[in-house]
């Protein structure tokens, strides 16, 4: 099945596809409100979607309440670092709302890591940096070996390099003779003002030297001199690994969006954790 589209409604950035089944609003123009609630609404209706889930600022929740939307998660201060943002969704299928896996138990066990996390070190001749162009096509081969299924065609090298010249970001952890062990992406929303922490990918021979926690650090740090305001991610709601990287990192968790995404071969939930970058 071909990955979900990207496109623009108006001002308003719009994912929406077959493989998750959804509308996704990535970044809603205040402009288009409230006109944009009635766009959303036909799309869905007319691909016969059973999920819309929008990033929302505070100000607007109201119009999206009134609309049948419901609140799935919460980010304090998440647009430009002063308004607080909602996670808000609408359901067209009653069986989707359901949520049936034990996601609570994941946050709890990883809530006893909260803020533990360590400075991890690289083994000799290893290397954590900004990736490039010359690192998409091991990129893409890495995410094609972890992923069997993702929102974004990630495994496809020419999509990375597209994504590298807008507002991704990727990093990588290289072995010391070259091999890719592992890799992650910030995807910015300058007028927002926050960043997305995503695209956490560890090779199979690579796992279990929270590498992940080390591309995390690294990412905060390019973000904050990039002038990001809040970082925040959504993760796999039934992954221990992810959730608690963000969990030992700081993170909050801010809700959980339910059976939202097709990923990894099928539909799951999300958790939603965020840090400020800033005090």
């Amino acid at each position: 099945m071909s990955p979900d589209t990207v496109t623009t409604i108006d001002g308003t950035l719009v994912q929406h596809g077959r493989l998750s089944d959804r509308i996704y609003v990535m970044h809603l123009s205040p402009a288009d409100l409230p006109g944009i609630l009635d766009d959303l609404d036909a799309l869905a209706q007319r691909e016969r979607y059973t999920k819309i889930f929008v990033k929302v600022p505070a100000s607007a929740l109201p119009l999206f309440i009134a609309r049948g939307y419901i609140v799935e998660a919460r980010v304090p201060r998440f647009f430009r670092g002063r308004e607080d943002g909602y996670f808000a969704a609408k359901f067209f299928d009653a069986d989707r709302r359901q949520e049936s896996a034990d996601v609570a138990a994941v946050i709890a066990a990883v809530r006893e890591k909260a803020g533990d996390a360590r400075p991890a070190g690289l083994p000799p001749g290893w290397k954590c940096a900004p990736g490039s162009e010359d690192d998409a096509d091991d990129l893409a081969a890495l995410y094609g070996e972890v992923f069997a299924t993702y929102p974004f065609p990630i495994a496809d090298p020419g999509y990375l390099r597209e994504t590298m010249a807008g507002d991704y970001r990727y990093f990588t952890v290289r072995t010391a003779d070259g091999r890719l062990a592992a890799a992650s992406s910030a995807e910015i929303y300058r007028e927002d003002e926050n960043v997305e922490m995503t695209d956490f990918a560890v090779h199979p021979d690579f796992r279990g030297q929270n590498l992940s926690g080390l591309l995390l650090s690294r990412m905060e740090g390019e973000m904050r001199a990039a002038g990001m305001k809040t970082a925040f991610t959504i993760a796999r709601a039934l992954s221990y690994p992810i959730n608690a990287t963000f969990a030992r990192a700081g993170y909050a968790w801010g809700g959980t969006l339910v059976n939202n995404t097709n990923i990894c071969g099928g539909f799951e939930s999300m958790n939603v954790w965020y840090r400020p970058l800033v005090r």
